[in-house]
């Protein structure tokens, strides 16, 4: 006994060297990338017992070369605004591992995008995919331009202007990019079409996201808002709750957030709160979603403009103040570390019983260690905002096969692949070691899938 625990503390030293080693490298290369190096760090916390179970992955170097991206591409994107001034911006894509499909995953203008916020989203891009099932491999792009107040002139002719050198490196067997923060359907569309007159020719499977009269697919736009709440959903019931007669607080008011809204509140949540960059508003009656929606997606208002129409509803400035209304189920579904060490014990504090990302990292290291000491159920984005990528697969197959789907099939899908994830999470959890932990299991659900790829394929 004495020498098989022996061997076992060789394993779990060999492994965490091994691991350490990596990371160490991936910091020194990398050293002014922090967004970067939290994504793989966060990662790289779950493996430890992989290693230990498989230690061929060390042997053939799999955590060395899923680190390091494919290829990242930085290029110029010169335009010129309503006052014919010349405008320059910098446009990124980072195509990070291909084992299991081509490159997918949104592109993102906002005046953050750096090759630190782009290298961080496209590693998590790599795992997320992976846990949907789909043939998808892992990539992100963007650009630093912001198209708050810009006039529609102005964002088509950046949009074409920037597409006009990504067209070079995307294709639909190749790199399929969608939206994210700042890209819609609107953006989505003039890049589309600025690739069809490049191309000469019809191309539908090169961007997903796209309108349903040319090539979309329904249901996506609903897509990440929907599987948020289908994966809490799934978590909830693991523990005998529901979304029935919760109090919910979504940050946000883009994409994720108006749908996460609208399904949390059909399951028979009342959402109380929502924000956006400058503050945010609390309705003790229940968000109306219609009025939000209309002011969001048609007016494009800022969502102070809200009160104006629900007298009882307050708006507060401070977008991070958020966490302090209290609730049962948080959803954070802004953007990157918005929710720290800070909001999480005030959440906690006040009786949150559940945390659901729909944002891409919404939550800092430590506020996650907080709801997990705490046995707070938290989902982590990687699995639980996966629904959009997803949906984008099955609009990939939509267009490979011409034949659109309804939205109910869309939905069902969405919701099975959802439900699949969470299941892939906590089986991997309960395998390893971590049982009940969804951030482990999660990463290492994902991993193993795309390790297991790697390995069949060569050293490439």
């Amino acid at each position: 006994m004495a020498m098989i625990m022996k061997m076992e503390n060789h394993k779990v030293k060999a492994a965490k060297t091994y691991i350490d080693n990596v990371y160490n490298t991936v910091k020194e290369r990398n050293a002014n990338e922090p967004e970067f190096l939290q994504a793989v760090q966060e990662i790289f916390d779950s493996l430890l017992p992989v290693f230990v179970k498989h230690p061929h992955y060390m042997e053939n170097g799999i955590l060395e070369r899923v680190v390091e991206p494919e290829r990242l591409i930085t290029f110029r994107v010169p335009w010129v605004d309503d006052q014919g001034k010349v405008r320059v911006n910098r446009g990124f894509r980072v195509q990070y591992n291909s084992a299991l499909g081509p490159y997918k995953g949104g592109l993102r203008f906002h005046p953050s995008v750096n090759a630190s916020i782009i290298k961080f989203l496209g590693f998590e891009q790599i795992f997320k995919n992976a846990l949907t099932g789909q043939a998808i491999g892992g990539g992100k792009g963007g650009a630093d331009f912001d198209p708050k107040g810009k006039s529609d002139a102005e964002i088509m002719r950046f949009t074409q202007s920037f597409m006009t050198e990504l067209s070079k490196y995307i294709g639909s067997d190749v790199d399929v990019p969608a939206g994210d923060i700042g890209v819609g359907a609107r953006e989505i569309g003039y890049m589309f079409g600025q690739y069809r007159r490049m191309r000469g020719h019809f191309d539908a499977g090169v961007l997903t996201g796209k309108g349903v009269g040319y090539g979309g697919s329904l249901g996506r736009t609903e897509a990440t808002g929907y599987g948020l709440v289908y994966f809490v959903e799934e978590m909830l019931k693991d523990k005998g709750m529901s979304f029935e007669n919760k109090t919910v607080v979504v940050s946000g008011s883009g994409n994720v957030s108006l749908y996460a809204i609208e399904k949390a509140q059909q399951f028979g949540a009342k959402v109380v709160a929502c924000s956006d960059s400058t503050g945010y508003i609390y309705d003790p009656e229940g968000i109306c979603i219609e009025t939000l929606k209309h002011l969001k997606e048609v007016e494009r208002c800022r969502i102070c403009e809200y009160i104006n129409e629900r007298p009882n509803a307050q708006y507060f400035e401070g977008s991070e103040n958020i966490w302090t209304i209290p609730c049962d189920i948080a959803l954070p579904c802004a953007t990157q570390n918005e929710l720290d060490k800070n909001a999480a014990e005030t959440l906690v504090k006040n009786g949150v019983k559940a945390v659901g990302e729909g944002a891409n990292m919404p939550c800092t290291h430590d506020a996650a260690e907080t709801f997990l000491s705490n046995d707070i159920l938290y989902a982590p984005g990687k699995a639980s905002n996966a629904g959009g990528v997803a949906v984008s697969a099955l609009e990939m197959a939509q267009n490979s096969s011409r034949m659109p789907w309804s939205f109910e099939k869309v939905d069902k899908e969405l919701r099975k692949i959802m439900t699949n994830i969470y299941q892939d999470s906590i089986k991997a959890a309960d395998e390893y070691g971590m049982s009940g932990n969804l951030v482990a299991g999660a990463n290492i659900a994902g991993f193993v899938k795309v390790a297991d790829a790697m390995l069949f394929q060569g050293v490439i």
